[in-house]
């Protein structure tokens, strides 16, 4: 049996928020930089998006299907293409009708609700999944988190939505001596098999490709194999996940990208001791080797390979569970201009622009970053945040629900006749620091 190589391709962007000042609060409910989001999605549809999915079109059609490809496509992305460049739906369209290509379930809106409630978290893949079988036709099988986060509680969420297959990040202090070139199964849910990136492979691409102090540059096609053989020399499987925009927006065009992208697969199918395969495939064709526990929950960001890059300092905290609280309030009112507001305000990137860590992964948040300090983002964002739940609590007002939150029920005093009390609201569940990204 050959071994396999399965290559799975993150697609996302965020709406990013305008310069939202304190005196906008109350008065302008217009949270997102409608410029920078047009401008950054066309920039990176026509450096990235449009020419990749070509090539990949063309690779698939010359190799009769043998190069197999997975993506996961988050709800919000999928809201720009729709506004700003249609012409990358028709281009993904394509790709879904050659057969050769797999869309994964995620969180419609890149989120982190995974570590904040189970019910929304559902909630949001019931509507990613809908979003997929519109736009594609295709309903997804296999499940990828946002930023490949992933726990044993997590896993067993996933499973009892039904998938059988998730990607996750092969960190080393999870893994110990075991290798991520093998299929393992959830310590929680038996029924869900894993796949594990592999981090040293998948970055080479993904991060090292351009970079010419690196020993091993310039990367080609022949080298690449040689590294594959060597890494799964008694081994099954290689999983190779990164963002899609690697392609001609990270790694520019003219650093050869593209071109080592368009010899790879003839170069490893021509080899013969690789196929390309979709998770999916992947699933059915190895079986597991065993369980993987994970307590604490895992992501493919950063060197912890944790949440910390989300939820690592105070501010992300204060945020993200201010965020949260808003959610059985939300649930009362069911409110769908609040309920996309909340989903947007989810977005990953937000917590992640907050980050405080400036040593080993300083430069990539760096990259990533709108803002010129985390304290910039952290001030923006909780001023939208204000105004969001003012309007939250102004909907509530004027309402006919019955909203008291648990703070405000109070322990009769003593020696008082017993009174009939409604029973305390559950509150949202907050993110833990230690198990924060």
């Amino acid at each position: 049996m050959k071994k396999s190589i399965c290559l799975y391709f993150q697609v996302h962007q965020p709406n990013r928020l305008r310069l939202y000042r304190f005196f906008d609060i109350g008065k302008d409910s217009h949270y997102y930089d409608d410029f920078a989001n047009r401008t950054i999605l066309r920039r990176v549809a026509q450096k990235c998006y449009l020419p990749m999915n070509a090539l990949l079109l063309e690779l698939i059609e010359a190799n009769k299907g043998a190069f197999k490809v997975a993506f996961s496509i988050s709800g919000s992305v999928l809201e720009q293409f729709d506004r700003y460049a249609p012409e990358v739906i028709e281009s993904f369209r394509k790709l879904a009708q050659t057969g050769s290509v797999e869309f994964l379930s995620e969180t419609y809106y890149h989120s982190l609700a995974s570590l904040a409630s189970p019910i929304e978290f559902k909630n949001q893949v019931l509507k990613h999944k809908a979003a997929i079988e519109h736009y594609f036709g295709v309903t997804p099988k296999a499940f990828r988190n946002t930023e490949l986060i992933y726990s044993d509680a997590i896993g067993e969420m996933v499973h009892e939505m039904g998938f059988k297959t998730m990607l996750t990040e092969g960190a080393r202090h999870v893994l110990g001596w075991k290798s991520p070139n093998f299929v393992y199964t959830c310590a929680q849910a038996s029924g869900l098999k894993l796949l594990l990136k592999n981090s040293g492979l998948s970055d080479d691409i993904a991060f090292r490709f351009s970079d010419r102090g690196w020993s091993d540059w310039p990367l080609t096609g022949e080298k690449y194999l040689s590294w594959l053989k060597a890494s799964a020399q008694n081994e099954e499987i290689v999983n190779l996940f990164m963002d899609y925009e690697t392609f001609g927006e990270h790694q520019k065009a003219a650093s050869g990208i593209f071109d080592f992208m368009r010899a790879l697969p003839e170069i490893v199918i021509n080899d013969g001791e690789f196929e390309f395969v979709t998770p999916t495939q992947a699933a059915k064709k190895h079986r597991p080797v065993g369980d993987l526990d994970v307590m604490d929950p895992i992501s493919w960001a950063d060197e912890e390979r944790d949440v910390t890059a989300w939820l690592g300092n105070e501010l992300q905290n204060d945020a993200f569970n201010k965020l949260n609280d808003q959610i059985e309030k939300l649930a009362l009112l069911n409110d769908e201009a609040l309920w996309s507001d909340f989903g947007h305000l989810q977005e990953s990137d937000h917590f992640y622009y907050m980050c405080t860590k400036f040593f080993s992964d300083g430069a990539v948040h760096k990259y990533f970053n709108p803002y010129d300090t985390p304290y910039e983002a952290f001030i923006n964002y909780m001023n939208v945040l204000s105004d969001f739940i003012l309007r939250v609590d102004d909907a509530i007002s004027v309402s006919d629900v019955n909203f008291a939150p648990a703070k405000e029920v109070k322990a009769p005093a003593k020696k008082a006749a017993p009174k009939a009390k409604a029973p305390a609201k559950k509150a949202a569940p907050k993110a833990k620091k230690a198990a924060a990204k």
